[in-house]
């Protein structure tokens, strides 16, 4: 055996350029490690060695094809993980390449996989091109906020900056795959960063102390019917902490991107009473206002894997490009009638469906009575319900009681004082005061009366709950830049200064007290209930509103993907593929 590995590393090795020094897969390489045991130190080959053109496969994966080894694993991810058959082989025998056949960059929102795929370097990551070796980098596991899946991450750390960020293996959420918005945002982080807390002084911001922040930040909230909005990336710690701030001031508190027009009375509303993985155990896949393709593209992925496997995916909604066949049910609610009555007699189809709700569908006008049919169904018929939220903190901050108002604009509207804690979507009107505590300086930051400068997800330890309703912690991997404060700090400081006697004085104790007014966010195995409460017998339904899906551009849907160069070249060939009709 041991013979027979080594005569297949020599013809490996053969054509094999010797340029470990300058590859980045140096140090963490499959073929590296295998040549130490199995190669020899002189060769017998003494003809001209092949060399192969680099290829172009768009801005995050950069090639060296000349490595090549022809293990065929990037085309077998394209084509069967990513559903997206633009990868493959041309020429035969030693004149084989591997490229995307039209030279243009991969259209699949996972193509950086095939980075970890390679087992020779010959795919390697662009934007890491040249920074940092394997052995010089601190390891930190955590998870990704980019989405509300919650992908398990590792971020790659060397002094207070982002590497690079990896996947980790958990099959309950992400499998071994991660969006390229996860792998690639990290050079958002320290760009356009607030990093010192500022005033609106005559029209102009201007830097202040902390000390005066507070007290600026004291007067305003005590004296004025305020409204506080909870951002896409912020953790439980710190939403709970603004909301026993809301509460002692008896003010509003919202979420910023969660208009739901649904009465959220039971947790088992938001969260349906099935998770991820059942998407591999089910026949049927019902999708009604989602599209996983840019929602969640992890969980896009498993309804692939799926529907390869024999499941039907059936979806109600404007037709949008995935990566597999669906059966079209139609744009309407009064179609998904007509679909509910052709299925109305089959129980065996019903037990053996899973239905994915997306904000497309909760965010309808006329979505409380088609909400609650799909709720009778699900209850009476056996069927599994996953509600998918596209936001990172959605979930925790439904849980905390935040998001139980039906009308955001009139909220807003009635108050004299919004603070937003990293909202950057929101409009508030002119005439208001607005408070933006947040990391980047986006349009929240640009509008705001005073700005209190905060850490970002990878600069804070944090609880988040996922679209599946299971809670994972997100451990700090670098500092906040210059006097940035974490989240929950700043949140305590204000409490102080309103004379609030608060019981905690660090995260521990602080994630203490949640866990005691929340106890099911103390348990991180998803908690579902086998019964949804239902509110009477389904109505008909005849409404001609039009289900569209929950409309983003995927690559800068956030604060820290618009400050990425990465994420704007991307939208960039996204956005003139669209145009030329090469990409939905």
């Amino acid at each position: 055996v041991e013979k027979a590995r080594k005569g297949v590393m020599e013809f490996l090795l053969a054509n094999h350029p010797l340029d470990c020094p300058v590859c980045d897969q140096g140090g963490e390489c499959d073929l590296q490690d295998q040549s130490m045991f199995y190669g020899i130190d002189k060769s017998r080959y003494k003809e001209n060695k092949r060399e192969v053109p680099e290829k172009y496969m768009g801005p995050l994966i950069k090639t060296q094809m000349t490595r090549c080894i022809h293990c065929t694993r990037c085309i077998r991810f394209a084509t069967e993980i990513a559903g997206v058959p633009e990868l493959g082989a041309i020429g035969r025998g030693e004149d084989m390449q591997i490229t995307t056949y039209l030279e243009q960059s991969i259209q699949s929102e996972l193509s950086g996989n095939v980075i970890d795929l390679c087992p020779v370097g010959a795919l390697t990551s662009k934007p890491y091109v040249f920074e940092a070796r394997p052995w010089e980098l601190k390891k930190t596991e955590t998870i990704d906020v980019m989405d509300g899946v919650g992908s398990n991450i590792r971020v790659d750390s060397k002094g207070n900056r982002i590497m690079r960020i990896i996947p980790i293996e958990n099959h309950s959420v992400n499998q071994e795959w991660i969006s390229d918005k996860t792998r690639f945002v990290w050079d958002g982080v320290r760009v356009q960063r607030l990093d010192i807390p500022y005033k609106r002084t005559e029209g102009k911001l201007i830097p202040t102390s902390w000390e005066e922040a507070l007290k600026i930040a004291k007067e305003k909230i005590t004296f004025n019917k305020t409204t506080f909005v909870a951002g896409d990336l912020s953790n439980v710690e710190t939403l709970f902490s603004a909301k026993i701030l809301a509460e002692h001031l008896n003010s509003n508190k919202i979420i910023e991107n969660t208009d739901l027009n649904i009465s959220l009375r039971d947790r088992s509303v938001y969260l349906g009473n099935s998770k991820i993985e059942d998407i591999d155990k089910v026949e049927n896949i019902l999708l009604l206002g989602v599209n996983p393709r840019v929602e969640a593209s992890v969980v896009n992925a498993r309804i692939r894997k799926a529907w390869l496997n024999g499941a039907q995916v059936f979806r109600l909604g404007k037709p949008v490009s995935l990566s597999y066949n669906v059966h079209e049910i139609g744009e309407h609610l009064k179609d998904l009638q007509v679909f509910l009555e052709k299925y109305d007699n089959k129980n065996s189809f019903w037990k053996k469906t899973l239905i994915i709700l997306g904000y497309g569908f909760l965010t309808g006008r006329s979505v409380n009575s088609a909400f609650n049919t799909i709720r009778w169904i699900v209850e009476k018929k056996k069927s599994q319900l996953l509600i998918l939220h596209p936001d990172a903190s959605s979930v925790g901050a439904l849980d905390l009681g935040f998001g139980q108002v039906l009308n955001r604009e009139k909220i807003i509207e009635n108050s004299d004082v919004v603070y937003k804690i990293g909202a950057d979507e929101v409009s508030v009107p002119q005439g208001k005061y607005i408070i933006y505590q947040g990391s980047h300086g986006d349009k929240g930051a640009a509008s705001a009366d005073l700005i209190l400068p905060s850490a970002c997800y990878l600069e804070e330890d944090g609880l988040f709950v996922n679209t599946e309703g299971r809670v994972q912690f997100s451990k700090k991997a670098i500092h906040p830049p210059g006097s940035a404060k974490e989240n929950w700090k700043i949140l305590r400081a204000i409490l102080s200064e309103c004379n609030y006697e608060a019981n905690w004085n660090s995260l521990n104790e602080l994630r203490g007290e949640v866990f005691m007014s929340f106890p099911h966010l103390s348990n991180t195995v998803v908690q579902k209930k086998s019964s949804l409460e239902l509110s009477g017998k389904p109505a008909k339904l005849n409404s001609k509103e039009t289900i569209k899906c929950y409309k983003k551009d995927f690559y800068l849907s956030n604060v820290i993907c618009r400050a990425s160069n990465t994420m704007a070249e991307l939208s960039k060939i996204r956005n003139n593929n669209i145009s030329l009709g090469k990409f939905n």
